[in-house]
């Protein structure tokens, strides 16, 4: 989508702070951490939300888990770590290209809401 915030970070048309990539998704520091450590994992392909995601994207979600994994382990977040999806506005979505927050770093409270 050309009006994308995270598809103009997929293709280098904006800056980020990446920290993990792979062929199936990409995953950079939040400029507005709410964490010691706070890093988005999104898809290379444009999925609004979850609830936009369809059957052919099975692949590509497993993916984007399996990065931010990759990622919190990469970060020392071995004692653990919050891996966030949100949906839609009133979830606080406000980039509508799905994406992953991986919070960590301090003690993360229950419940997040």
């Amino acid at each position: 989508m050309l009006d994308c915030l995270f598809c103009r970070i997929v293709n280098g048309e904006l800056r980020a702070a990446v920290v993990a990539e792979d062929e199936w998704a990409m995953a950079f520091r939040d400029i507005n951490p709410q964490a010691p450590t706070h890093i988005l994992v999104i898809p290379k392909k444009h999925i609004g939300s979850l609830d936009e995601a369809a059957e052919e994207d099975t692949a590509r979600l497993g993916r984007l888990l399996l990065l931010a994994k990759r990622v919190a382990r990469d970060e020392g977040l071995a004692s653990g770590y919050r891996v966030v999806l949100n949906n839609g506005a009133a979830a606080g979505q406000s980039v509508f290209h799905i994406h992953a927050h991986v919070l960590g770093g301090r003690r993360l409270g229950w419940p997040p809401g």
